[in-house]
């Protein structure tokens, strides 16, 4: 992925911060030429030696993951908030632009056994039933239908050799025109906007210091 400086996240923090609140992401990967890719929910955990690896499925069904045994690497595309910027938002002549977040992941697919694919499962169901008033556990399941299920999915590990992180915020400017940048986007009522108005608001006092 290009990425100018001005534009490189190397914060480990923030890229972890952001992979977590965006895990839907792309697996994309070649097979003889051709490119194959699949939009599956993940989770970012640890493997036995403490290393961040990168847990998800896929159905079986799903032919990507018999190509993984010839895989040398998977691209995993997580992609975060995004909108356009008029450049009528500044106060000089300029083109208009689109603000974004994304994190590109490069790494090794693994695929898991039985008890791990069901930690898999359980960890994904457990984050994001939080808040349900009745929430789903996979410990309601009875031992057949989970069988039955688990012969439907494979899941697998990803490692995270390499590691992308653009953050694309209008870094370029002049503190008063990403001050206008940040109030024209306040006034739009996508959720797109906001979201990107509230990342610039975050990283604005590093930009910008005394």
């Amino acid at each position: 992925m290009y990425i100018p400086n001005n534009n490189l996240i190397l914060n480990q923090e923030e890229i972890f911060r952001f992979m977590h609140e965006n895990p839907f992401a792309i697996i994309i990967n070649e097979n003889n030429g051709e490119i194959i890719a699949t939009h599956t929910p993940v989770e970012i955990e640890s493997d036995e030696d403490g290393n961040p690896i990168i847990r998800t499925h896929i159905a079986k069904t799903n032919p990507q993951w018999k190509t993984f045994s010839e895989a040398k690497n998977l691209l995993v595309i997580f992609n975060g908030p995004h909108t356009y910027i008029s450049s009528s938002w500044y106060d000089h002549v300029n083109v208009p632009t689109w603000n974004y977040i994304a994190v590109h992941v490069y790494g090794k697919p693994k695929i898991l056994d039985r008890a791990a694919t069901i930690n898999v499962l359980q960890n994904l169901v457990g984050r994001h039933e939080q808040g349900s008033e009745k929430p789903f556990r996979m410990a309601d399941l009875d031992e057949d239908y989970l069988s039955s299920h688990l012969k439907a999915l494979v899941a697998f590990e990803i490692t995270m050799d390499k590691i992308d992180a653009k953050a694309k915020l209008s870094q370029n400017r002049d503190e008063h025109n990403y001050d206008l940048v940040i109030n024209e986007l306040g006034k739009r009522r996508d959720e797109q906007s906001h979201a990107i108005k509230e990342e610039m608001q975050r990283i604005k006092p590093d930009l910008f210091k005394p």
